[in-house]
């Protein structure tokens, strides 16, 4: 009897092995990238990715908990589509890259919950990555809620992270976080919580199976929230989660709800090495398509900016006479002016400013508070644009005292009404042919292809935040070199940088040539430039004649070499003008030797000695030696 037991067990434990698993595989075209799908026992449906056959993200589940139904268990698979190509083109006004093309195999999973309520998930695999979304395709005027969204994110134990917290809403500076504004931790194990306790903010870079992995959101629309990640100790992954109950406009919606139908934004995986990170354009490539707008005014540059390094006391008619002419001699096309003008220098006298301005072939960039009564921030011009009324009319009289654009400010989080004032600032400001950069604010996610005029948002702890205190001076040097690999992988970032002389009252770690270097290395519609007409008349005449041609708006990126939190090069090209930038992120001596075959003419290289600056001319025929300092850096031109 013991024996015809034991070869009963046997037997069923090998006809357990030789069931074939029913997971529908999805694959890109170079079949690089895999997909493979299915439900699991309590029907709730989960993927697997892999890429070049190995493991990037186990199993990992999918699903939405909406208010009226659930959409993450007791599902049933409907139907699977065959593979549907998808091809786009497009161009963009600013960023790594100007003329794309996306191509992409997209696969659709019909499900129906136990109620007979239908669910759609979007899968979309290129050759750099995967994105999916959900879809509700029914029709219904109601609105529908949803409560939960349980998407994870299941790395092995041994991936590392590079991770920026999510902040404590209400808290900081007169109540203003969260502002996308803490240092990144960087190869720490994927399940650390983070300090804070709010999870993690997009884009989230891991290293796993020897692979990279990016992961982040775009397409967020009026109809739902910004979301972020958090480590679920139950799932033993990352889960995508809503935004705390604090971030919302006034007496406006936190959570997503929408009549039906209903798309979700794209979740976005990008895999492969350092080079496909640095360079993908998967970020944009899935986000919502230009809207209709006259795109004429729309100009992408440098500009000067007093505020970085003066503060509050210098917004004056006087020195913006100064800086208005500093970024006409730097042949840079705008100057910004910031907080509390409309009381220290005011419209009429802004008005004489422009003209000025116009004269000197610059244009002015104007300052305005966001906030209503979600904070207690003192700045203004304040409250003047909560409704479309408001933009309304302050856009106009901009127009009339001709204003070019706006920099708006402290931004309240990321729930639906607050990303729907987003985007109704947008609108309103395209309409007036004004341009717009978002600061105290969220992660763009692919606004700005959406939004051409968008040129940049801060999301960031730039610049500014390197000038109130030392420990932020003290950290920059790693928190730069990661920023290529992460917050500006896909988005704008007004980091403001580059100081070649002194911060007042602080010691900067980073060298001339690493600051030299951010202006190329760091993507920015418009490049506000942190340093005064004082400090760059200290500089070489060729450095600042190299700072008098820096585009903004790139034709193609390629990465050479680096390591995230440690080091970075990468080219840019302009027509057929190629710019390296390099940085060093750690107090020590490195040399890189640099391939150029890709480069075909002459051209010059501005590094460091222990004097400071040297220029040297570059035959582009051999491989290239560079030395870069402790936390220095160097420039090329070809």
């Amino acid at each position: 009897m013991k024996n015809s037991i034991i070869l009963l067990i046997t037997s069923i434990l090998l006809l357990s092995c030789n069931i074939k698993k029913n997971n529908t595989t999805f694959e890109n075209s170079t079949k690089t990238i895999k997909v493979e799908f299915n439900l699991n026992a309590d029907k709730t449906p989960f993927y697997q990715v892999f890429y070049n056959n190995k493991i990037v993200l186990d199993s990992s589940k999918l699903g939405l908990i909406r208010e009226d139904a659930n959409f993450y268990n007791n599902l049933k698979v409907k139907s699977i589509s065959e593979s549907i190509p998808v091809s786009d083109t497009y161009s963009m006004v600013q960023g790594k890259q100007k003329n794309i093309e996306y191509n992409a195999n997209k696969y659709i999973v019909h499900l129906e919950n136990e109620t007979g309520n239908l669910m759609d998930i979007i899968f979309q695999l290129s050759d750099d990555g995967v994105a999916f979304r959900y879809h509700f395709p029914e029709t219904s005027e109601e609105n529908k809620k949803i409560t939960e969204e349980k998407t994870t994110y299941n790395f092995n134990e041994s991936t590392k992270a590079w991770l920026q917290p999510m902040s404590k809403a209400k808290t900081g500076w007169s109540e203003t976080n969260p502002s996308y504004e803490e240092n990144y931790m960087m190869d720490i194990p994927v399940n650390t919580a983070s300090p804070i306790g709010e999870g993690w903010v997009y884009p989230a870079l891991f290293h796993t199976n020897e692979s990279w992995v990016l992961i982040t959101e775009a397409g967020l629309h009026e109809k739902y929230c910004g979301t972020r990640l958090k480590y679920n100790d139950e799932m033993e992954a990352l889960q995508v989660t809503f935004p705390q109950t604090e971030e919302i406009f006034p007496e406006g919606e936190l959570n997503p709800e929408s009549n039906l139908p209903w798309f979700t934004p794209w979740r976005i995986i990008t895999i492969g090495n350092l080079n496909t990170i640095t360079e993908s354009t998967l970020g944009t490539d899935v986000a919502d398509k230009a809207i209709e707008m006259d795109t004429s005014f729309i100009k992408s540059g440098l500009s000067s900016w007093s505020w970085v390094l003066l503060k509050d006391d210098f917004t004056t008619f006087e020195t913006s006479i100064k800086f208005i002419d500093y970024a006409s001699e730097m042949n840079w096309p705008y100057c910004l002016i910031d907080a509390d003008w409309d009381t220290k220098i005011g419209y009429e006298k802004m008005e004489e400013l422009t003209k000025y301005a116009t004269s000197k072939n610059v244009k002015v960039l104007v300052w305005y508070n966001s906030s209503g009564s979600w904070n207690s921030t003192p700045y203004h011009p304040k409250s003047k644009l909560l409704t479309q009324e408001d933009r309304i009319h302050e856009f106009t009289k901009l127009n009339e005292i001709g204003v070019s654009g706006v920099k708006i400010d402290f931004f309240g989080g990321d729930g639906q009404s607050m990303i729907a004032y987003y985007h109704g600032i947008l609108k309103d400001a395209a309409s007036h042919k004004l341009l717009v950069n978002f600061h105290g604010a969220t992660l763009p996610r692919g606004w700005q292809r959406t939004y051409p005029h968008l040129l940049t948002m801060e999301a960031i702890k730039g610049e500014e935040f390197i000038t109130f205190v030392q420990e932020n001076a003290d950290t920059a040097p790693s928190h730069c070199t990661v920023l290529p690999f992460a917050r500006n992988a896909f988005d704008p970032m007004d980091f403001t940088p580059m100081v070649l002389d002194v911060i007042p009252n602080i010691t900067k770690r980073t060298t001339a040539g690493f600051d030299l270097a951010l202006p190329v290395l760091f993507l920015s519609g418009i490049q506000h430039i942190a340093e005064i007409p004082e400090g760059m008349a200290k500089q070489p005449q060729y450095v600042i004649d190299y700072l008098k041609d820096i585009p903004t708006n790139w034709d193609a990126a390629k990465f050479i070499e680096g390591f995230p939190g440690k080091d970075v090069i990468m080219a840019r090209r302009k027509g057929d003008t190629w710019h390296i930038t390099g940085i060093n992120g750690e107090n020590m001596d490195k040399e890189f030797t640099i391939d150029l075959s890709f480069i075909s003419k002459d051209g010059f290289i501005i590094s460091e000695n222990e004097n400071g600056f040297v220029q040297n001319t570059i035959t582009p025929d051999a491989k290239l030696l560079v030395k870069m300092k402790p936390y220095g850096g160097f420039v090329m031109k070809f």
